[in-house]
């Protein structure tokens, strides 16, 4: 092998006299030091979240204590600051909740309750409507089938069942649309509670339409 010539290049002259194994230990030391290759975490990151979430917590009580007592509740048009107890609902109006579900018994009954004429049974007037909450509570929640007498008329449609097996609207929204139907259009039926339809719903369970006859048996 010839003797390195002065005039190359410092490159050359440097991998010439470095040995296999200094530049292992060279790229060993250089691999140890380099912050990429340390195991563990950085305690800055931590430190800075940390900090973070003591800010997030410490606002989160400024803003309760510091609300000015605004209350999300507020905003429902429901709400009623005087019923405002623990555990306790909002005030519920049957006769406006009603009168938005009828909106489903319009399309037959007609928005007047006047029905359609050899059709459907007119609700205004109606002594079905008007006389036993037993019986009118029954018809919504199980339906009607077969012929019927209202208010000197005969008709013989489907009234479809609003309860269990049916539309399965619950015992409020019963209450609440029985209400509208017995006040609204002259009508002088007294309100219906949801309690006295869950009474009559756990009686009967889901059953069959209601035939005229056995309506006539119910007090």
């Amino acid at each position: 092998m010839s003797a390195l010539d002065p005039k190359d290049s410092p490159s050359q002259l440097e991998r010439a006299g470095a040995s296999d194994e200094s530049i292992h230990r060279v790229h060993a030391a250089l691999a140890t030091n380099s912050p990429d290759m340390q195991e563990g975490r950085s305690k800055l990151p931590l430190v800075l979240l940390g900090f973070v979430s003591v800010m997030i917590f410490v606002a989160a009580i400024y803003v309760v204590r510091n609300r000015g007592g605004f209350d999300p509740l507020a905003q429902d048009a429901r709400f009623d600051p005087r019923l405002a107890v623990a555990g306790q609902k909002a005030a519920v109006d049957p006769m406006a909740e009603g009168k938005k579900l009828f909106a489903t018994c319009s399309a037959c009954h007609q928005g007047n309750g006047q029905g359609v004429p050899g059709t459907f049974p007119p609700l205004a007037g109606s002594e079905w409507v008007n006389g036993s909450e037993e019986r009118v509570i029954r018809i919504v929640l199980s339906g009607l089938s077969g012929p019927v007498t209202v208010a000197g008329g005969s008709y013989n449609n489907a009234m479809p069942a609003f309860g269990p097996g049916g539309y399965g609207w619950s015992d409020d929204k019963i209450s609440y649309i029985l209400t509208y139907v017995r006040q609204s259009w002259g009508n002088k039926g007294t309100a219906i509670t949801p309690e006295k339809v869950t009474e009559i719903r756990t009686q009967i369970g889901q059953r069959k339409p209601w035939s005229e006859a056995e309506l006539q048996a119910v007090p």
